[in-house]
């Protein structure tokens, strides 16, 4: 007969954790799709929905075979090519996991606790969630009435103690972009300590002949940075790979925060690899395949009676305010996941030519409840 052992009582954690983190929002990743009758698509996370190029899988198969060493801490190979392609010097290539990762490594760099910064709401959902875990206090600026940034008033919002402010061209996740007038406007009356950041993550899905010239503005203001991502045209959000162009006193302030080998050697590869010509060409190709179904998609959605911003990312968004959860799960119930903002809107990728479609006949069986 086995004799019972009294259960041993777990004592219960006594740490202590940063008070920040109770007010902090948490990043909600975009829902997959379940397993159900028929087809279903995930387009809640604005992924490409093409794998990378036959040479990018090349490039990361034969950099498996060194995967047992640390990566170039430095990501210099990388650096030396971006360098090239933005006309900067390599140093004011600053590289990391994504471009949340360099965003993360430019409040560390410039926010100290209890600073502000400033950025459009609704944007990029990982803003409030950085600023906040870094200890600085977040000052939204409601979008427009048609969903565009409201510069006039994010100008107006800063303070002697803004460091920061965040622009999301084109805004994610309601698509409007910034013109190369609306940014100089703005910047002229920006503070030249005030660092403001241009958040081109859907850049290379906007109309080519109306994108902003960011690099132009970028030359004429010591006080600008861009961040980039090979997460979206590139089809690396798996391999987590983006930077940031800097002028170079912030470029070696990022390269002093963010995380040692950060970047790993896989990604590097496919980063490199994504950059050679004729991958760019594929690439290009690829964007204006998706520029097209946005523009196949919206006219319609369009011709149904939907009226939604106008979008230059990979993406359409729904301004259903109350009613978006009701979309939402609609939409689920018919084999197509959406990603849902609260009560502001609901937002759908530009994904398979199928998925597409069937965005297309949901909205329709929507509107004709």
């Amino acid at each position: 007969m086995t004799e019972s052992r009294p259960s041993k009582q777990i004592p219960s954690e006594q740490i202590r954790l940063r008070g920040a983190l109770e007010a902090l929002p948490a990043y909600v990743a975009g829902k997959p799709a379940a397993d159900g009758a028929g087809p279903r698509f995930k387009v809640s996370s604005n992924e490409s929905p093409f794998p990378p190029p036959a040479a990018v899988r090349e490039a990361v198969i034969t950099a498996m075979d060194s995967a047992n060493r640390y990566p170039d801490m430095g990501s210099a190979a990388l650096r030396e090519v971006l360098g090239a392609l933005h006309q900067v010097d390599p140093t004011q290539i600053a590289v990391s996991t994504g471009s949340v990762a360099v965003s993360g490594d430019l409040l560390r760099a410039v926010v100290d606790p209890g600073d502000e910064v400033v950025f459009a709401w609704r944007s990029f959902e990982a803003y409030p969630i950085l600023v906040g875990s870094h200890g600085g206090v977040s000052v939204p600026v409601p979008l427009t009435a048609t969903f565009e940034h409201d510069l006039e008033a994010m100008a107006a919002a800063i303070t002697d103690r803004t460091r920061l402010v965040l622009l999301c061209t084109p805004n994610n996740p309601t698509g409007p972009s910034l013109s190369t007038e609306q940014i100089r406007e703005f910047l002229a009356r920006v503070p030249g300590d005030v660092v403001v950041a241009l958040d081109e993550a859907y850049r290379e899905f906007h109309e080519p002949d109306t994108v902003a010239d960011t690099a132009a503005i970028f030359r004429d203001h010591p006080n600008v940075v861009l961040l980039r991502t090979f997460s979206k045209m590139q089809g690396l959000a798996g391999l987590r790979i983006g930077y940031a162009v800097a002028h170079p006193r912030l470029a070696r302030a990022l390269g002093q925060v963010t995380v040692p080998f950060g970047a790993g050697s896989l990604a590097q590869a496919a980063a490199l690899a994504s950059c050679e010509p004729e991958v760019e060409e594929e690439l290009e190709r690829r964007a204006a395949w998706i520029r097209s179904e946005r523009a196949r998609v919206a006219a319609a959605l369009r011709e149904q009676g939907w009226q939604l911003p106008e979008s230059q990312g990979n993406f359409l968004y729904f301004p259903m305010a109350e009613r978006s959860g009701e979309f939402a799960a609609f939409a689920e119930q018919r084999g197509l996941v959406l990603r849902g903002y609260g009560d502001d809107g609901v937002r759908a990728t530009i994904a398979e030519q199928e998925a597409n479609d069937l965005l297309i006949e949901i909205c329709r069986a929507w509107r004709e409840q």
